[in-house]
C-alpha cells in the first residue's frame, strides 16, 4: 500500500513501506519513495532485488515505471540501490549518487550498463530540477556513509532523510506519522540503538541538525520506519540529536582487541 505524503494534483510524493515482508525474511524493513512531478518520475532509494518486482507493481498504479527518469540514491548500501542493474535494464533512467560511490555502485551491474547514466553528486550537494519542483541533494556525510546525501523536495517541503530518523519497526506500524513531542519520546526505543551504532559521531550529527533547522521542512521522512510531520515532532528529534553520543564517541581500546 502506498502512503501519500503530498499531493496537490500536479506534484505527488508517495512512500511504499510494506514491500519487504519483515515477518517472513531476515531483511530490514525499508521505505521506497516515488516522486511524480507534472508527469516526470523519480525514485528515491529503490532498495534491492527483493523489492524490485513488488515496487514495479505498486508504482504502476501511479506512474508507468518504464518512463522513470531519475533514481536518487542516498548512498551505496544494498538496501538502497542493489536493484540498480534491473532498473537500468528496464528503463532509461539516470542515477544520482555521491561522487564518492560513483565507481563502486557499478559493481551491482553487469557489463557497462552505468556508462553515461550516472551523475556523481559533489560533496557540497546540488540542485536537480524536476518539472514542478526542485530536488536538492543535501549533504549528510557520515550519517552513516562517508559519502551520503538526503533529498529535499522544495515543493512538498519534505526532507527524505535516509538513515537519520530511522527506526526498526514492523511495516504495519508505519501508517501514521509522529506529530508530537510525546509521540517522539515514546518512539525513541525503536530508534536510539540504531543511531548510536550507525551514526559516526556526535559532531556530524550536530552539524546536520544545525543545517536542518535552517531549512523549511514540514516532513522528515527516513528510509526505515516511521516519519515525522510538523515542527513539534521534527524539533523534538533535532533536540534529541543535538545530545546524541554515537559511533566513535562510544568506542575505546576495549573495542579493538584480538578475540579468543
Amino acid at each position: 500500500m502506498a502512503i501519500e505524503l503530498f499531493n496537490d494534483g500536479k506534484h505527488v510524493c508517495l512512500m511504499f513501506n510494506d514491500l519487504v515482508d519483515d515477518t517472513g525474511s531476515d531483511a530490514v524493513q525499508a521505505n521506497q519513495f516515488l516522486i511524480v512531478s507534472d508527469g516526470e518520475g523519480a525514485l528515491i532509494d529503490p532498495a534491492g532485488n527483493m523489492t524490485y518486482n513488488a515496487l514495479i507493481m505498486a508504482m504502476q498504479h501511479y506512474f508507468p515505471f518504464k518512463n522513470l527518469k531519475y533514481i536518487f540514491a542516498s548512498h551505496q548500501d544494498p538496501d538502497i540501490v542493489a536493484s540498480l542493474n534491473k532498473w537500468l535494464s528496464a528503463t532509461d533512467c539516470t542515477l544520482y549518487v555521491s561522487a564518492l560511490w560513483e565507481r563502486f555502485v557499478p559493481h551491482f551491474c553487469t557489463g557497462n550498463r552505468t556508462i553515461g547514466r550516472m551523475i556523481g553528486i559533489p560533496d557540497q550537494g546540488m540542485v536537480i530540477p524536476m518539472r514542478d519542483t526542485r530536488m536538492v541533494a543535501v549533504p549528510a556525510h557520515f550519517l552513516h556513509a562517508e559519502g551520503n546525501f538526503q533529498f529535499y523536495d522544495s515543493k512538498a517541503k519534505i526532507l527524505f532523510s535516509g538513515d537519520m530518523g530511522a527506526s526498526l519497526v514492523h511495516h504495519d506500524k508505519i501508517a501514521k506519522p509522529i506529530t508530537t513531542k510525546a509521540e517522539f519520546t515514546a518512539h525513541l526505543q525503536y530508534m536510539e540503538g540504531f543511531h548510536r551504532r550507525y551514526m559516526v559521531s556526535s559532531k556530524v550529527v550536530r552539524f546536520w541538525a544545525n543545517m536542518v533547522r535552517e531549512m523549511d521542512v514540514e516532513m522528515l521522512v527516513p528510509q526505515h520506519g516511521r516519519w515525522f510531520k510538523g515542527k513539534e515532532a521534527i524539533n523534538a528529534f533535532l533536540d534529541w540529536a543535538d545530545n546524541l553520543r554515537c559511533g566513535i564517541d562510544l568506542f575505546s581500546q576495549d573495542n579493538y582487541k584480538m578475540p579468543g
